[in-house]
């Protein structure tokens, strides 16, 4: 099932990158299937992907990207989710990270001098270190510190679900550096050290997602990323394109559970007909397939104004919380409607359903996600 593109840049940015992952990523995503993919492999993956835009195409030329619009680099993310999330989660980790370089005011042009361009080409890994083991969406509990020591930082504290984690040669970490002041250093795990192991979930295994330690790490000062003590700020800034992005993923992932559907109610056959054929099957196709474009056009929106230089927290939270609750119904009716051969792992389905459970959950729960829209409505909060 094919997206309705808009021009002729993005149709071809689009069916080219299509077929590249057809060829060369599909078979690397079935051969890795529910197992950790190595650093070095997924090095390569994201290399040949980066030859086709991600993760810069929004970026400004004049850093390395192709400058076009987050709607665009948008398709493109659903095309790669389509085929892996795992991969997709990856690629998305360094999407974000592209976008936070190439942004950084000229103090800090020699942060985005020296890890951009291998952010870009796909030969490093970024992480943003956020969460927490008694911390999640309140990032204004944040305990790990960043203690000024003359013209360095002291870092210390743990962070946990941290996407590219293990993978990471750099990451972006969230600290207190202030009784109420937080702020985001780049630390550099070759330069500065430190420590990460791999957590195992009920899904989406093949990439990495880890515990980050940090033991009285000694970073420069000039590794401040934005401001000194706006990272709460900074951090919800974070999350408008993050959540957004997620719901892209979202979206690949009902994509690929619609199209092993579709395939399948037309190749099994049942009291003499194609599945297809009987009525509370062509029901759930069709539903999962509206399902399916209303995220997407969700999405869209919230890419559509931020292309626009205009804030959406609200339609991305929106765009996250739906997308990633109907990816959840959509990949259950798929093994629904698979039958007994949804619970194998002959067919996919069953691996879909798996890790649309667990998109939900990163960058804001579904719960916290109705909370905020709840509050931007109507100016109260509902937070204890």
């Amino acid at each position: 099932m094919k997206i309705c593109l808009q021009n002729e840049e993005q149709r071809l940015a689009v069916e080219s990158f299509r077929k590249f992952l057809d060829a060369e990523v599909r078979p690397v995503a079935r051969r890795y299937r529910d197992q950790h993919i190595p650093k070095d492999r997924m090095r390569e993956i994201t290399q040949g992907i980066a030859e086709f835009g991600l993760p810069g195409v929004s970026v400004a030329a004049e850093h390395g990207g192709l400058g076009m619009s987050l709607v665009t680099e948008a398709m493109m993310f659903e095309e790669l989710c389509a085929v892996s999330v795992d991969i997709g989660l990856c690629v998305m980790i360094n999407k974000g990270m592209a976008v936070t370089l190439a942004e950084l005011p000229e103090s800090q042009a020699h942060l985005r001098e020296r890890y951009l361009p291998d952010i870009m080409a796909g030969r490093t890994f970024g992480g943003f270190c956020i969460s927490e083991p008694d911390v999640g969406s309140n990032v204004a509990d944040i305990k790990a510190t960043g203690r000024r020591d003359g013209d360095h930082f002291i870092i210390k504290g743990e962070k946990t679900w941290i996407s590219n984690g293990h993978y990471s040669d750099f990451l972006i970490t969230t600290v207190r550096t202030g009784e109420k002041a937080l702020s985001h250093i780049l630390v550099d795990r070759e330069e500065h050290g430190y420590q990460t192991r791999n957590i195992d979930k009920i899904a989406l295994n093949g990439q990495s997602t880890a515990q980050v330690f940090f033991d009285d790490v000694r970073v420069p000062a000039r590794n401040i990323v934005w401001e000194e003590g706006a990272g709460l700020k900074n951090t919800m800034k974070l999350f408008e394109k993050a959540r957004a992005n997620v719901g892209m993923l979202s979206v690949g992932l009902m994509r690929a559970a619609l199209e092993a559907s579709i395939a399948y109610s037309k190749e099994r056959h049942q009291f003499g007909k194609p599945i297809a054929a009987h009525q509370l099957v062509a029901a759930k196709i069709a539903e999962m397939a509206t399902l399916t474009d209303a995220a997407r056009l969700m999405c869209f929106r919230a890419f559509s104004m931020m292309d626009a230089g205009i804030r959406c927290d609200v339609q991305s939270s929106m765009a996250k919380w739906f997308a990633t609750e109907m990816a959840v119904k959509v990949c259950r009716d798929a093994v629904q409607l698979h039958g007994g051969n949804g619970l194998t792992k002959e067919f996919d389905v069953e691996r879909l359903a798996r890790e649309a459970i667990v998109i939900p959950i990163p960058d804001g729960t579904t719960e916290i996600q109705k909370l905020m829209i709840s509050r931007a409505l109507t100016g109260i909060g509902a937070f204890v």
